[in-house]
This record gives C-alpha cells, sequence and structure tokens, in this order.
C-alpha cells in the first residue's frame, strides 16, 4: 500500500477533486432518451385512461426519437391506444397536431421533453380544441453536471492530444530532460496533414490519402525530435536550450507552409478519429487510442530493457555508460518518439477541427509537462509512472471542466493551474529532499548490507 501510495498517491487527489466539482454542481436535471420515457410512461399510466387520447411529440434525432419510441412503446404494452406519435421540427410537430385535431379525435395529454415545452405550448395554443388538453414532461432528479455521461466523455475527449503527448514527455523528462517542442510541433503536424491530405486529392482524397498525409506528419515531427536528440547528445546542448530553439523553427514552418492562414479541404471522413465514436463502448476514437497507448507504454517502461534503460539513464547517467547502455541511442529515441506522438496529436486536432492552422497547440507544451510532473514524474529524472502520467493528465482536465461547469472566469483558471503545477513542483522537491536525506540513507545502507549477509548466508 505505501509503495502504490508513493507512486499513484495523485489518484487520491483526482478523487477528491472529482467529488468536489460533483458537489458543487448537483443541479436538477432533466432525464432524456429511455429515463425519460420510462418514467413519464409510469406517471402516465398512473394517472390517464385507457381510452384517453395521448399525443407524443419530440425534436427530430437521437435521444430525442428514442424517448419516442420508447415512450409509444411503454403505453402501447399498458393499453394505451390512443397514443400517437411524431418527432421534427416545429413545421412537422405542428402539422402533425393539425391532421390529429381534423380527424376530431380529442387529445387529452401532449407528452414532451422538457426543454421543447414551450415550442409544444405555443403550438397547442394555435388549436382552441386543445385548450383542455394538458402538457406533461418527465419529472426532474437531482444528479452533480459533472458526473453526467455526456460531460465525462467530454473530459476524456478533451485531455486525449495532451495526455498522448504526455507519454513522450514522461520518457523525456525521466532521462532528467525537457521537450518544449511539442506545442509547435502539433501546429506543423496538423497543417502537414492538411497540406498532403489537399495535395492528394482535399475533399475528394481517399482513406489511403488520408493515412499517407497524417502518416508524413508524424514521421516529420519524429524527425524534428530526433534532431533536438542530435543536438543534445552530439554537441552537449542543454535539452531546453535545443528543444527551444525547435519550437520556434516549427512554429515558423507550420506558418510557411500554410501562409498563416487554416487549411481547410479535408474530406467529411477525416473526422473519423477525432470526433467519430464506437456504440459498442460508446468511447470517442481519439479516447480508445489514448487508453491503447497508455496501456503500450505501460508494458514497455515496466516490462522491457527499453523501459530500464529509460529509467537508468534518468538515474545516473555516467553510471548507466559505465554500465554498457547505450546512452545516446536511448536519449535520441526519447526525443524522436516523443517528437511522433506531438505528431499524432496534431493530427487527431486537425481531425477534431477538419482543418490545420499554425495556431495549433499554442502554451500545449506547459499543460503536457504539468501533465507530466503533477502526475509524479520527478524533474529530476529516474522516477515516475506513465499510469501516474495518465492521471495527471485527468487532474489537469478535471480541474479545467470543473472551473467551466462551477462558472469560474478564465483568467482565474490560469492562476489555479499555475498554484497546481507549482504545487506538484514542491511536492517532488520535498519528496527528493527526504530521500536524499541522512537517515534515508542510512535506512538503504543498512537494508542493502543486509540483503547482502542474506545473500552470503
Amino acid at each position: 500500500m505505501s509503495r502504490f501510495l508513493n507512486n499513484y498517491g495523485m489518484l487520491g487527489v483526482l478523487i477528491l477533486l472529482a467529488a468536489l466539482f460533483s458537489i458543487l454542481t448537483l443541479r436538477e436535471q432533466q432525464p432524456e432518451g429511455i429515463s425519460a420515457a420510462n418514467s413519464l410512461a409510469a406517471d402516465l399510466i398512473a394517472q390517464a385512461g385507457r381510452d384517453e387520447a395521448i399525443a407524443i411529440l419530440a425534436p427530430k434525432g437521437g435521444d430525442n426519437a428514442v424517448f419516442a419510441y420508447q415512450l409509444h412503446l411503454k403505453l402501447t404494452q399498458a393499453g394505451f391506444n390512443l397514443n400517437l406519435e411524431s418527432t421534427g421540427d416545429p413545421a412537422t410537430l405542428r402539422t402533425s397536431l393539425e391532421g390529429w385535431v381534423k380527424s376530431g379525435l380529442p387529445i387529452h395529454y401532449i407528452a414532451t421533453l422538457k426543454p421543447q415545452e414551450p415550442v409544444i405550448q405555443a403550438l397547442a395554443a394555435q388549436f382552441p380544441e386543445l385548450a383542455n388538453a394538458l402538457i406533461v414532461t418527465p419529472a426532474p432528479y437531482r444528479w452533480p453536471t459533472f458526473l453526467l455521461p455526456d460531460n465525462l466523455r467530454n473530459v476524456a475527449n478533451q485531455i486525449t492530444v495532451i495526455a498522448i503527448i504526455a507519454i513522450g514527455m514522461s520518457m523525456v523528462i525521466i532521462t532528467a530532460g525537457i521537450d518544449l517542442s511539442v506545442g509547435s510541433l502539433v501546429a506543423l503536424s496538423a497543417v502537414v496533414t492538411a497540406w498532403l491530405i489537399g495535395a492528394l486529392g482535399g475533399e475528394t482524397a481517399s482513406v489511403g490519402g488520408m493515412i499517407i498525409g497524417s502518416l508524413g506528419a508524424i514521421l516529420l515531427c519524429g524527425l524534428v525530435g530526433a534532431f533536438s536528440g542530435l543536438m543534445i547528445t552530439r554537441f552537449r546542448i542543454p535539452s531546453f536550450i535545443a528543444t527551444l530553439a525547435m519550437m520556434q523553427v516549427a512554429a515558423g514552418v507550420a506558418y510557411i507552409i500554410s501562409q498563416g492562414k487554416p487549411i481547410y479541404r479535408l474530406p467529411e471522413s477525416f473526422i473519423w478519429l477525432g470526433r467519430g465514436a464506437e456504440p459498442w463502448l460508446g468511447l470517442p476514437n481519439a479516447v480508445i487510442l489514448m487508453v491503447i497507448l497508455y496501456a503500450m507504454a505501460h508494458v514497455i517502461m515496466s516490462r522491457t530493457t527499453l523501459g530500464r534503460y529509460i529509467y537508468a539513464v534518468g538515474g545516473n547517467e555516467e553510471a548507466a555508460r559505465l554500465a554498457g547502455i547505450r546512452v545516446k541511442s536511448v536519449l535520441m529515441f526519447v526525443y524522436a518518439f516523443c517528437g511522433m506522438l506531438a505528431g499524432l496529436g496534431g493530427v487527431i486536432m486537425a481531425s477534431q477541427l477538419k482543418s490545420g492552422a499554425p495556431t495549433y497547440g499554442v502554451t500545449y507544451e506547459l499543460y503536457v509537462i504539468a501533465a507530466v510532473v503533477v502526475g509524479g514524474t520527478s524533474l529530476s529524472g529516474g522516477e515516475g509512472r506513465i499510469l501516474g502520467t495518465l492521471i495527471g493528465a485527468f487532474i489537469i482536465g478535471v480541474i479545467q471542466n470543473g472551473m467551466n461547469l462551477t462558472n469560474v472566469e478564465s483568467y482565474t483558471q490560469k492562476v489555479v493551474l499555475g498554484l497546481v503545477i507549482l504545487g506538484a513542483v514542491l511536492l517532488d522537491r520535498f519528496s527528493q529532499a527526504r530521500k536524499n536525506s541522512p537517515q534515508r540513507r542510512r535506512e538503504r545502507r543498512e537494508k542493502n548490507s543486509g540483503i547482502q549477509e542474506s545473500k552470503n548466508s
């Protein structure tokens, strides 16, 4: 338990934040879809006569159509044979009401959803025959807005790009480095993706053309990351300076390629990755990709030789070199991999917004670094967990989403996020100081000597 709390202690912070925003966003909610139909059906079955006519009116599409169908089915099963159903825009609903009134059928109840009630009242007022008709809606219930399924999916979808890039950033920071170019690489990737797809057919581009355009942008960003790694390993330029320079270069190239304007000529199907969702899971495709990448990265960092090498380089680069680890190759890999993930983030953003623009990814490097640090990765290198980074990304996303739901202004949000980052860094420093204290060093020596004596015996 102590080890788990040490590695994933921020999970408790995430749970506390979720609980806090759940309390602060406790509101009266209006049921939708099947739950709305079941609630209203129970009320009508209890109060309406089986020979009374019930008109079901709802907007067209999505949960609204499900509500109308399910309510009609429930009432029919309960013995209501005079229930009528119509979905569509106000003009369509008015036409349906007019037809029912002209047929001479006396309508006793008009069932609809709460947001649609003012529209239905206005339509019913146009027909004197409906003066006595009672408009009924599903009963509301109290539930936190933060915990609504749509909002939780929104939180996960909003952090996708930052969380994916944070995988590579975690590896970089574990090696005691930093990569400030990832935000600009997001813009470069989005612009190059849109530009290549435009060159391969634009709005009529095939699936193959979209894949080639996306892979081309990802590989380009990987090459930029590898170049940063080369500057760091070959010429011993500090990672902060090398990646800062590449941040400016990548941003400039993105503006040059796009001529400072967004590129919009993309096929409609290109939004599948960024906006699409799998109905059998109910999760956006980008979120599913994020989960897969985190699972793979966790295995790499915790179960492979490469992962152990990354930790070793960050813990003590000279000791790793003397142990036979190819330190330069490891560093080249982590920077190239981080660049490729930033490129993938740019592709996802281009898919979400169906365009590529040089303004994408602004300040994303700060949010990515914040997610890594808040997730427990030490800026001193050698320590950190990939799943901790995912927790850190969710903490950032939950704070932003919760403050939006509680109407906190954007300027105050920046202050809060800045304090969160500062607090995470301070916790890291206190943890490092405690581990390096004389007492802790003495305890480690005693433990190691005990283990050695046990082996000798």
